[in-house]
């Protein structure tokens, strides 16, 4: 008998989970349902698109329908599932098009719907040059209202926010980035990095305008934003850009699966959800954080690959297990390299856990090669076990690897002692005789 397998959202997770369950079941009926035009968007490419780096935004998809055609997978492009019934096993489309309605059986179903950013609800919402971050439409119109704007603002402070930053600021933009916390970058970075990371910006003349709430909007006569409304400042702009962060789509199984307070669905090891036979992965779920062993929403396009991934592995039976995530990243602003994994000393403490830290400056070679350039790096571990639980990076250098490293000592459990006699090699073109990975460990000790 074939089995039927329905795959709801077509973007990181979901493209993995089908292209690999397409080679492994060939002899399975697999469906797609997408309610946008395309699929397999790189978001995290905006901002490279906005500042020129990357000149076609058709080079940020790396899949299609066609491609998954030739694998044998029916994609409804253009399809929105309106209701899944966990217990029957059916769910009901509609075709965005001819607005025609159907409903479909399944026996296996895929959630891979991803998420959606934030949009606060608050006066002024409706006006016009009031953009979102997420999707190849999204890129587009940024880029194209951009080019006649003179005064845009960021909201969020995060990655994909910062990016938007340094790509409007080298297009010549007066720019105003806007948080609500008193430093840019607040969950992936300390303080001694966020620091650094402001004065380059203020060199570059970005306003910060930070530990600010933003409380309205306001228009001109032709309904196009004007102003920024905080609870401290009012601030011009004709260009406004919001990356407050994401919320998970998961309106479709509401009170059918288990679910975080947020509505990130909850899976097990095997990418199963708390129903037989409905899977998911991508930013619709929660992950397994390995630095807390607790689940967290953690929306990267890293997880997301890895766990649509497993899903195709785990889809008949029980196969692979998930190694959990530590949320590594890492971000390029202007000529500074840095990284992050698992939890700030700031993330640590304020969960109540008994960490200290050991920050190293020095440089990452020898003195006696002909440039050497300083880097900062910051190791985060549990007082009394020595267990890391996170790292952060810093150079002109990329030295972001590192960090990589570190994910995987994070991954397996690892102590300050034991980094400290960690095998690396010494080679003065790339570093000192003791590894800084070695340094932080013997500190530490």
């Amino acid at each position: 008998m074939t089995t039927k397998i329905a795959v709801i959202g077509c973007t990181h997770a979901g493209t993995a989970a089908i292209t690999n369950m397409a080679r492994l079941y060939p002899g399975a009926e697999i469906t797609v349902f997408e309610r946008n035009d395309n699929i397999s968007f790189l978001s995290c490419g905006i901002a490279l698109h906005v500042g020129g780096v990357v000149k076609k935004a058709e080079e940020l998809f790396y899949s299609s329908p066609e491609q998954l055609a030739e694998l044998g997978v029916t994609t409804l492009m253009r399809h929105d599932v309106l209701a899944v019934d966990s217990d029957t096993k059916t769910l009901r489309a509609r075709n965005l098009v001819t607005g025609e309605e159907g409903i479909h059986s399944f026996d296996k179903l895929v959630v891979t719907t991803g998420s959606w950013p934030i949009i606060p609800d608050m006066p002024g919402m409706n006006l016009d040059n009031l953009l979102l971050c997420k999707n190849y439409h999204h890129a587009q119109t940024i880029i194209e209202k951009a080019e006649h704007a003179e005064h845009i603002a960021v909201i969020g402070a995060g990655y994909i926010g910062i990016e938007l930053v340094e790509a409007f600021e080298m297009k010549g933009k007066r720019v105003t980035l806007i948080d609500n916390m008193d430093r840019i970058l607040f969950k992936y970075l300390d303080r001694e990095f966020t620091d650094a990371t402001e004065d380059v910006l203020r060199l570059k003349g970005v306003q910060l305008a930070l530990g600010q709430t933003v409380t309205s909007f306001l228009g001109n006569e032709r309904n196009e934003v004007t102003t920024v409304v905080t609870d401290k400042a009012q601030i011009e702009a004709d260009l406004v850009v919001l990356c407050i962060g994401f919320r998970p789509n998961t309106e479709l199984l509401k009170g059918q699966v288990d679910m975080l307070p947020n509505g990130a669905i909850l899976v097990d090891e095997y990418m199963r959800t708390s129903k037989p036979d409905i899977f998911a992965a991508g930013d619709s779920c929660a992950v397994h954080y390995n630095p807390t062993g607790q689940h967290a929403y953690i929306p990267l396009a890293t997880n997301a690959v890895r766990m649509g991934t497993l899903v195709a592995r785990n889809l008949m039976e029980p196969t692979v297990k998930y190694m959990g995530t530590q949320g590594t990243s890492g971000l390029k602003l202007y000529d500074a390299n840095m990284a992050s994994t698992g939890m700030t000393e700031t993330a640590a403490l304020a969960a109540g856990m008994n960490v200290k830290s050991i920050t190293i400056e020095d440089n990452y070679r020898p003195e006696f090669m002909p440039t050497y350039e300083p880097v900062t790096l910051k190791v985060v571990y549990e007082a009394e076990t020595g267990r890391i639980v996170g790292a952060q990076v810093m150079s002109k250098i990329d030295l972001t690897q590192s960090i990589n490293t570190l994910s995987v000592c994070i991954q397996n459990g690892m102590t300050m002692d034991q980094l400290s006699f960690v095998d690396f090699f010494f080679q003065p073109h790339y570093n000192k005789p003791w590894n800084l990975l070695n340094q932080a460990g013997l500190q530490a000790m």
